[in-house]
């Protein structure tokens, strides 16, 4: 038995219902399936042998995917013909970058998590937060669940919380609660609430002394923050941050998108 045949049969015999399932003969089927099981799955403790595998097959594809490291920036993008820009606010460089936020080595990657902190369990899912916590591995919803188990309630909007990023390149993942617009017109409150899990975020990186951090487009998407006022806010919010905190531990910062639009939008913001 290979690598993901294990994984994937000690995920089915973890829950009866899934006892009829059948491992895909293709690579790809099995990836997807493996993936698909660990959405799914609540939060409990695995073997180690689990584990082993996971992190050996995580970090297998992980080295397929390619990692991004922020001195390479420049050069990642030329070759794919995704413009990259900087700025610098104090001490802090801001840039753009656009791709998979889970290839960036840097110090935290920040993931817009729903208020339970669990992660996506919509399987394959194209969620970023599904994305993260498929790519860190079990180990993530484990401590976040930890977390929320002794803090006894869901996470309010604009907070934020630091993990473990496991199998990612970065070092730590910090975890925020953007607003739900449902009619995609944000009131005054929702704007304040997206400020703030910003600001929390880079409250955050500073008490971790953390010096570089990846930003993803918060509360846009399914949770339909209009992209360009979003987008414009974060860098604000970010700027002014700064600017009260000059002796703040963070001195790179990416402004990171995987849409077109949100490309177009930060570049413009961040070369005015």
């Amino acid at each position: 038995m290979n690598r993901l045949d294990y994984l994937i049969q000690y995920l089915i015999n973890e829950d009866p219902q899934y006892s009829e399932l059948q491992i895909p003969e293709t690579e790809q089927g099995k990836r997807d399936l493996f993936r698909a099981l660990r959405n799914v799955r609540e939060p409990k403790p695995v073997s180690e042998e689990f584990l082993r595998l996971q992190d050996e097959e995580l970090q297998s594809q992980l080295q397929e995917k390619g990692i991004v490291e922020l001195d390479d920036c420049r050069d990642a993008i030329h070759r794919v013909r995704k413009p990259i820009h900087r700025v610098r606010v104090g001490n802090t460089e801001l840039s753009l970058w656009q791709g998979d936020i889970t290839r960036l080595r840097v110090d935290a990657i920040v993931n817009a998590a729903n208020a339970q902190m669990l992660g996506c369990f919509h399987p394959l899912h194209r969620c970023i937060d599904n994305a993260i916590h498929s790519a860190a591995g079990v180990q993530l919803r484990e401590e976040c669940y930890q977390q929320m188990l002794q803090q006894g309630h869901e996470e309010s909007t604009g907070q934020a919380k630091i993990t473990k990023a496991y199998n990612l390149p970065c070092k730590y993942v910090i975890h925020t609660v953007g607003p739900i617009i449902p009619n995609g017109i944000p009131t005054e409150c929702q704007k304040e609430q997206l400020a703030s899990c910003y600001r929390s975020i880079m409250a955050c990186a500073d008490e971790n002394r953390l010096e570089s951090i990846a930003f993803c487009c918060i509360s846009t998407g399914e949770f339909r923050f209009p992209n360009q006022l979003a987008a414009e806010i974060a860098v604000q919010t970010v700027k002014d941050y700064l600017t009260e905190h000059p002796d703040c531990s963070v001195k790179q910062m990416v402004f990171n998108v995987f849409k077109e639009v949100d490309r177009d939008i930060y570049q413009r913001i961040l070369l005015l």
